[in-house]
């Protein structure tokens, strides 16, 4: 064999599946500390890879049992915002085709702005059917958020084409849908379908957040998203509301 430096070794690799890459630098035997380091990394990434699909198959699991049941269109629904003090709640609706996995996926909570961004196009690219719906603070204020946070979700469902035949949902239940619905608890944490569904509400609000501390940049919007952080309390005793503050929510800082 053709004796090659290590930076025409990791060349060749650059285009190569893990496990070719690892046949790949095996073919050359004891070569040195410098390909035995790429197989130790290329082996470490091996086990990440084994450790995300497991943690996949797991996330899967009502999902499998949805489909085992007989259903076909499964959608997980989440939604962002329900504590903040100011701007919309946003919901989401997903359905994969069956087999569709994203490595990544997980709870939003869990991930970092550039993951849930990254994730953002890949689950609208994949999705066989996605909805988004936001309420604004208005309504939230005219009908309380639990239901402002029901019809975001039933709006969301609304734009799914194909329609769910099984829904999944983050403890929550929706009224007058007949369509089965399946309540999870931490379901974010536990559906696929369901953490997809998070990532897409969780940045569209943080999305439409920005746009609104261009509006008004006193009160740091696109730092706390909304949130009651003592920059955003500071700030409403400082220069009062704004018209996206939810007047249910504020009485206890514009006292």
């Amino acid at each position: 064999m053709v004796k090659l430096s290590l930076k025409e070794i990791q060349e060749q690799i650059q285009e190569k599946s893990v496990d070719e890459a690892i046949d790949y630098l095996l073919s050359f035997g004891n070569q040195g500390s410098g390909v035995a380091k790429l197989l130790e990394r290329y082996y470490r990434l091996k086990e990440k890879q084994r450790a995300e699909a497991e943690r996949l198959e797991k996330l899967l699991s009502f999902e499998r049992q949805a489909r085992e049941e007989g259903f076909s269109y499964i959608a997980g629904v989440d939604e962002a915002g329900r504590g903040p003090l100011a701007g919309p709640v946003v919901a989401a609706a997903v359905i994969f085709p069956e087999g569709v996995t994203i490595e990544g996926v997980n709870d939003s909570k869990k991930l970092s702005e550039a993951q849930r961004e990254a994730l953002f196009e890949i689950i609208k690219e994949k999705a066989l059917a996605y909805g988004i719906q936001a309420i604004d603070e208005k309504c939230i204020d005219n009908i309380n958020i639990l239901n402002a946070t029901k019809s975001a979700m039933t709006g969301a469902l609304e734009q799914l084409k194909p329609q769910a035949d099984c829904i999944l949902l983050d403890a929550v239940r929706l009224e007058n849908i007949k369509t089965k619905q399946v309540p999870i608890i931490k379901g974010d944490s536990l559906s696929f379908s369901i953490a997809a569904a998070s990532i897409l509400a969780k940045v569209t609000r943080d999305r439409l957040l920005k746009e609104y501390d261009n509006i008004y940049p006193e009160y740091g919007f696109a730092v706390h998203k909304g949130y009651a952080t003592p920059q955003h309390i500071s700030a409403i005793k400082k220069f009062g509301l704004c018209p996206i503050h939810r007047l249910s929510f504020v009485k206890n800082f514009t006292d």
